[in-house]
Order: structure tokens, then C-alpha cells, then sequence
């Protein structure tokens, strides 16, 4: 079963930090800053951007990745190195920092970057790049992560989060899959001067073209974003799949993986208890559920 190429963060900051140093010393670099940390850290180093994760693939295929999609006319990150430096299990790539603009995101430019990509034949990819299918994420083995949190699940939620599962029974089926970028959201687009840039690519994977939709269809409602959002996303994209069965299940289940995930989470660590009760609310049917927070 593939994997994708980042599906855990990283467990050891302390060493990741000794990594992006070593990488910055290498490449003549100055001392990095950490941004944030999650499933992969990632550094400042003046105009660079060193990633440091523990990918399930050579790090070098990112790079090879990222070098495709630019030849295509996709505005992603440039990688500003094409070597890695690797240690103690853990690899650095080097990517141009792009600075953010005070625009607000351009989401039809965006929907016509995921249309392009799910016009790529999954053969164009680099050799070495994973490319699963969404059943094969951790995060969505529903029934091994309501056993994890079983002892933290009120009923009421419980309930509500098993009637979204049963509504969707199919969602595992394979049909008419292209190439998605596998986490379209405004986490991940940064909105430079030069118009949107997608980034993140680590859940690339072969799934039906509503996988990319799914997220930005349930923004509004839930992460408190724009309505008019998804409807930009969807005329740069060509069409909308609100009512495309396969995306409504995505985007139902994308919040429930969310809401046991984080839920998980609270488990190991109490500062993200708040977060996990903010998103059990929803699902215990609370007519004033607050919004959710993306992190």
C-alpha cells in the first residue's frame, strides 16, 4: 500500500532543528528560524525556505515534483537547491521563500492550477514520487481512529460522526481518478505578488476530481471562510461539484478525519482539547456550533 509522501509529522523538533542548521552550513545558508511545525518544520534561512520532514520517498522526488510542475505552468514553490541533506532519519530540501501580498487570494486562479493538474498523467510524475489513493491515508481509517478515541467520545458525537460515515458507503470506489493535489485550502495557498502560489504537495494521490473540491466546499461553514470562495474556486476550476455525490462525500468525511484526528491529538496533549470540543459541538448537532480552527 503506497504512502503519501509526508503522512506524519515530525516527533523530534530538536532534531529537525540540528538538520535545517547542518543544511544551512552546507549551503552557505544564515542560522534558520522556525516558522511552524507539523508535518513537516519548516525553517527561514534569509531568502530560503528549508523543509525538514521524514518523507516515505527519496526527498530528492519533491524536488523533481516541483521542477514538473513548474515546466507546466504551475505556480508553485521553486526549489532553490537540488541536492538534500540528510540526518538522523530525517531529510532538508531548500525552496524559494515567497513573500505574501496584502491581496486577498485569487481562488479562480487557483481553480484553474487544480484543473491543470488533474489534467497530468499520473505517468509524468517522477519515477521515485508516491502516488496513493485516499483509502490509503491513516486518517481515514475511520474505524481504527474511533477505536483510538472511544474512552474521549461522548455519545451524542459519536452518533453524529457514525451517521456521516454510514451516509457515504461508498466512498472508497475508484471512478474517473486523475491526479489531485490532495489538500486545496488557504493554508496552502500563499497569494504573492505575482498572483496565488500552491504549495504543499505532500498528499499528492489519484483520486476523483471532487478529492480537490472537497475541502473549500464545506470553508464557509465550518473554517469560517468567504461563500464566495468555493463559487470563485469552481469557475476557474469549469464547474462546481456541490451535488457531485463522490465530492459531498469527501467534504462530509474530510470533517469528520478532522474532527477524530484532532481529537486524537488532545489525547497525547491537552492544549489540543479546546480545538477537539470546538469540533465535537458540530457533530452533536449544536445549532450554535462555533467554527472550527485550522490549527
Amino acid at each position: 500500500m503506497p504512502r503519501p509522501f509526508v503522512d506524519h509529522p515530525v516527533g523530534d523538533l530538536a532534531a529537525a532543528r540540528l538538520v535545517a542548521s547542518q543544511a544551512a552550513t552546507h549551503w552557505g545558508l544564515v542560522e534558520p528560524v522556525l516558522l511552524r511545525a507539523g508535518m513537516n518544520a519548516i525553517y527561514r534561512s534569509g531568502d530560503v525556505v528549508l523543509r525538514v520532514s521524514e518523507p516515505s520517498a527519496p526527498a530528492v522526488a519533491s524536488i523533481e515534483l516541483a521542477e514538473m510542475l513548474l515546466d507546466r505552468g504551475l505556480a508553485v514553490t521553486r526549489p532553490m537547491r537540488t541536492d538534500v541533506v540528510e540526518s538522523k532519519g530525517l531529510s532538508a530540501t531548500a525552496w524559494e521563500y515567497v513573500p505574501k501580498s496584502n491581496s486577498a487570494i485569487d481562488w479562480q486562479s487557483v481553480g484553474k492550477m487544480v484543473r491543470r493538474t488533474h489534467d497530468i498523467a499520473a505517468s509524468d510524475l517522477p519515477v521515485a514520487y508516491p502516488l496513493p489513493r485516499p483509502a490509503d491515508f491513516p486518517w481515514w481509517d475511520f474505524a481504527a481512529l474511533l477505536d483510538d478515541v472511544a474512552a474521549e467520545l461522548d455519545e451524542p458525537a459519536r452518533a453524529g460522526i457514525v451517521a456521516a460515515i454510514h451516509r457515504w458507503p461508498h466512498w472508497t470506489d475508484d471512478v474517473n481518478s486523475v491526479l489531485c493535489h490532495g489538500d486545496v485550502h488557504p493554508g496552502n495557498v500563499i497569494m504573492s505578488e505575482r498572483g496565488p502560489v500552491l504549495i504543499d504537495w505532500d498528499l499528492l494521490c489519484l483520486a476523483p476530481p471532487g478529492w480537490d473540491h472537497a475541502p473549500m466546499m464545506t470553508w464557509q461553514t465550518r473554517w469560517g471562510g468567504e461563500a464566495s470562495w468555493y463559487g470563485a474556486f469552481a469557475t476557474g476550476y469549469g464547474r462546481s461539484m456541490v451535488g457531485d455525490q463522490p465530492a459531498e462525500a469527501f467534504a462530509e468525511l474530510r470533517l469528520v478525519a478532522a474532527t477524530l484526528m484532532r481529537l486524537k491529538a488532545a489525547i497525547r496533549s491537552e492544549d489540543a482539547m479546546p480545538e477537539a470540543q470546538r469540533r465535537l459541538a458540530y457533530w452533536r448537532g449544536d445549532p450554535n456550533a462555533p467554527m472550527w480552527q485550522a490549527q
